[in-house]
């Protein structure tokens, strides 16, 4: 059960024609558990049917943007999906599926991301589900999901060779550095660095620049240049990626990794 006197694990508020989302559990540096996850689709959702929002701008609250997956104690109950019989046709991609569609094709508002500090596995998926990224001189990236000893969910399979192209894509995948915010931008991980002191409100007020534009302009804008970039079975490889990731955490390298991982130490792979 949800604890009801805990602070809620996101936060929203209207700023302008802007939607400011904030991932708010900083003590587990925004880690992703299902309530969290669901409420991230949610908010996404809600801004996209509300005329008043023009530009979402999703970020985390304290030093962290997101540290992936939540590998905490779990609560007893997941959390149900706030959404409604029809949305959840696709359930079995869960939410970490759904930040690319909602965000890429179910969104038509531009969606910035802010990454004011680490964004690792899980984490670093929702980041490059958005449209453009934004990265407090602070950021960190990992893709984590090879650490972990599986292969990537959440879209990172698409979003990130569509932004970095193939050979940068696979060798971030693979060879498991974190990388800094200046690094990130020479990749066209992010398209921009700002100094950490300034980073909050230079992330808002480019959000603001964005809902400047007139609104059927930016919608029509991001539709058209969805429909260019996005594969049509955009849905199907989704269904893979979730499948093949489930698949590498269900085998006993996947369950070595995350002990490895939990106890600090070195990973011992045997291809099984």
């Amino acid at each position: 059960m949800v604890d009801s006197s805990s602070p809620p694990p996101l936060q929203t508020e209207q700023h302008g024609f802007v939607r400011l989302v904030r991932l708010n559990r900083p003590e587990r540096k925004n880690a992703l558990n299902d309530e969290l996850g669901w409420a991230i689709v949610e908010a996404i959702l809600e801004a996209a049917r509300d005329d008043e929002v023009r530009v979402v701008g999703l970020t985390g609250n304290g030093d962290a943007f997101c540290s992936g997956l939540d590998l905490g104690p779990r609560p007893e109950a997941p959390a149900e999906p706030p959404l409604s019989p029809q949305e959840r046709i696709v359930d079995d991609l869960g939410w970490v599926s759904r930040f690319p569609l909602a965000m890429r094709l179910q969104c038509d508002k531009p969606v910035v991301a802010g990454i004011n500090g680490v964004a690792v596995g899980a984490g670093f998926s929702l980041a490059m589900s958005a449209d453009i990224r934004v990265a407090s001189r602070t950021a960190r990236f990992l893709a984590g999901y090879a650490r972990a000893g599986t292969s990537p969910d959440g879209g990172l399979t698409w979003t990130l060779p569509q932004a970095i192209g193939y050979e940068r894509a696979l060798r971030f995948l693979l060879e498991q550095e974190m990388i800094g915010a200046e690094q990130a931008l020479s990749l066209g991980i992010v398209g921009e660095v700002v100094d950490a002191e300034g980073f909050p409100d230079h992330f808002v007020e480019y959000c603001d620049r964005l809902a400047s534009v007139a609104p059927i302009a930016s919608r029509q804008t991001k539709r058209m240049v969805g429909h260019a970039t996005t594969p049509a079975d955009l849905e199907s490889h989704l269904r893979n990626e979730i499948a093949n990731a489930r698949r590498g955490l269900a085998t006993e390298d996947g369950r070595e990794a995350i002990d490895a991982i939990r106890e600090k130490r070195p990973p011992v792979f045997h291809g099984r």
